[in-house]
C-alpha cells in the first residue's frame, strides 16, 4: 500500500493511478479471456476435422490421436511416448502448447494469430505460412475451422442468452 498523500493533489493522482491499475488489470484479463476462448474453439474445430470419430488407428502417413498429430510434432512439445497421443488428455495438452508455438511463431512475423492463420500453419506448417506458399487445400482446410469457430461462438452466444 502506497504512503498516504501529504500534499493537495497527491490523493487525486493516487486514486487515478489505483483506477488505471484496476482497468489494466480488467483490461488484461479480457484479452486473456478472449485469446484463450479463440485457443478452445479453435482447437475443437481443428479436432472436428483432423479425427471427428475419435478414431485411435494411425492416419495415412502415422498420424496418432485427437488432432492428428505426427510423430515430429508431438515431440516438439513433449517428452511423452508418441504412442499417448490417442489419450484425448495428453493430446489436448500437446495441441494447447503446438496452438501457442505456433501463435507466437505468427505473431514474430507480424501475422494476426486468427483463427484462420493458426488453422493454416497447424495444416500447411508455419513456414510456409511465414513465406507466403500455403496450398490451397490448406486454405480450405483453414476456411473450413474459421466456419466451425464461427459456429461454435454463435452457439455459445445463444446459450448465454437464454
Amino acid at each position: 500500500m502506497p504512503p498516504l498523500p501529504r500534499r493537495a493533489g497527491e490523493l487525486d493522482w493516487v486514486v487515478h493511478t489505483m483506477k488505471a491499475s484496476r482497468l489494466f488489470l480488467v483490461l488484461s484479463l479480457l484479452v486473456t479471456a478472449a485469446s484463450a476462448s479463440d485457443r478452445w474453439e479453435t482447437l475443437q474445430a481443428i479436432h472436428w476435422i483432423e479425427n471427428p470419430t475419435e478414431s485411435v488407428q494411425p492416419g495415412r502417413f502415422g498420424e496418432l490421436g485427437a488432432y492428428q498429430f505426427r510423430r515430429a510434432t508431438w515431440q516438439m512439445h513433449t517428452k511423452q511416448p508418441f504412442q499417448l497421443a490417442i489419450n484425448r488428455a495428453e493430446s489436448d495438452k500437446v495441441a494447447v502448447a503446438h496452438y501457442e508455438w505456433i501463435k507466437t511463431g505468427l505473431q514474430r512475423n507480424g501475422i494476426n494469430p486468427s483463427p484462420f492463420n493458426i488453422a493454416l500453419a497447424w495444416n500447411a506448417g508455419l513456414s510456409a505460412v511465414v513465406q507466403g506458399r500455403v496450398p490451397a487445400v490448406s486454405r480450405g482446410y483453414a476456411s473450413r475451422v474459421v466456419n466451425l469457430v464461427n459456429d461454435l461462438k454463435a452457439r455459445q452466444l445463444a446459450s448465454n442468452g437464454r
